[in-house]
């Protein structure tokens, strides 16, 4: 969980507890679980998301442009005050998706990420990547808007690091109390039982796991956590102004 740079394809697939136990047991075969993993334990990820005022990185996202980032903190847990996490910034471009991260203290990650003014450099920081995100912020004035959080299963392929396949389930979120060491509290984002599947590569995926896929009638769909998480507080919104009395 310690890279901090570099690019990939991301093809995501909604599936029932059922279709995910049966894809599971099959990848055994084929790829190994995370460290964080071994004795079927989830690991769990929390995040908070920076947007402008007027949630401009999102909607933009929506619009399914040819390019697109975003701005996150990743933590793995809960994370005390005095812990490391990640600053991340999220690019998309015709599909590829890269991601560049540098470790910071928690505070030293709030306070880049809504004034925009790197810390002083420290030996766990990637200097390049402070780089890169402090110029990404000149362009936008950010505050943190949703936090979300999920329980992951990774897995890597034995014959090929560069496959790697994560299931997340419990996906929950929150637009108030966002901090990530209040907890991982949060409303539900997807139906109970209902699993994420990402397969990301480097590039194109290995014949046996184009079958399987196939296999089991798995198709690629467009999902967004964050994306998702804003169109459902949108329209409750929405909904709740239509019954506001005359």
């Amino acid at each position: 969980m310690a890279i901090e740079v570099f690019n990939r394809y991301e093809n995501k697939y909604l599936m029932d507890t059922k279709a995910f136990y049966a894809i599971y047991n099959q990848l055994l075969a084929y790829m190994e679980l995370d460290e964080y993993n071994k004795n079927d334990k989830f690991y769990s990820i929390s995040n908070i998301y920076y947007d402008t005022e007027h949630d401009s990185l999102i909607r933009n996202s929506l619009s399914k442009p040819k390019y697109k980032e975003k701005l996150r903190i990743r933590a793995y847990g809960v994370p005390k005050q005095d812990a490391k996490v990640y600053l991340e910034l999220k690019k998309k471009v015709f599909g590829l998706v890269n991601k560049r991260r540098t470790a910071l203290m928690l505070n030293e990650a709030y306070d880049f990420a809504v004034t925009g003014r790197a810390p002083e450099l420290k030996p766990y920081m990637n200097k390049q990547v402070v780089q890169e995100i402090e110029y990404f912020l000149e362009r936008y004035d950010l505050k943190p808007k949703v936090y979300l959080t999920y329980d992951r299963i990774a897995m890597f392929c034995k014959n090929n690091r560069d496959l790697r396949i994560t299931f997340d389930t419990n996906i929950r979120s929150r637009r108030y109390d966002l901090k990530l060491e209040q907890g991982d509290y949060g409303e539900q984002l997807l139906s109970r039982g209902q699993w994420l599947m990402e397969v990301k590569a480097e590039k194109t995926i290995p014949v046996w796991l184009s079958k399987m896929l196939s296999e089991h009638q798995m198709y690629r769909t467009s999902f967004s956590k964050y994306g998702n998480e804003y169109k459902k507080m949108r329209n409750e919104r929405l909904a709740g102004e239509r019954i506001l009395p005359c």
